[in-house]
């Protein structure tokens, strides 16, 4: 009963060890000049391989507020990242565009460049080392 004990022990111990150097970093992002209360505004983040290909590697979402928001990664292992982010007024979970191909919807990614054209992973890339970090974006 006592090995069985010792056993127990030592395997909780082991996961909890894991768990904290898996954790990673935190990732805070205010987001700033949110023009109109309504809707959602999402933040999605990317790596090179899902920017502007998908959903991305982790998201979360907060109820739109004139003002200023803030949204979170947690535990975002190193690497190189990119985060976009977008209003969604009407609930239709998707960017809307005008005929000519303009976005409908305030959008902003890490790196803030407002260039013309679609944005671009290098415009918005950011390293993670393991510290936590802060970035603003506009809209």
């Amino acid at each position: 009963m006592k090995n069985l004990s010792l056993v127990f022990a030592f395997a909780l111990l082991s996961q909890f060890s894991f768990a904290q150097e898996t954790q990673g970093a935190n990732i805070v992002v205010t987001i700033e000049n949110v023009l109109t209360d309504g809707g959602q505004v999402y933040a999605a983040l990317h790596t090179a391989e899902t920017f502007m290909q998908s959903n991305g590697i982790d998201f979360d979402v907060a109820e739109g507020k004139k003002g200023t928001l803030r949204l979170n990664f947690k535990g975002v292992k190193p690497g190189t990242y990119a985060v976009m982010v977008m209003h969604d007024l009407n609930g239709n979970n998707q960017m809307d565009f005008d005929n000519n191909g303009m976005p409908q919807e305030s959008y902003g990614m890490s790196g803030n460049d407002m260039h013309m054209g679609p944005p671009t992973f290098d415009a918005a890339k950011f390293e993670v080392t393991g510290e936590d970090l802060e970035l603003n974006i506009r809209f």
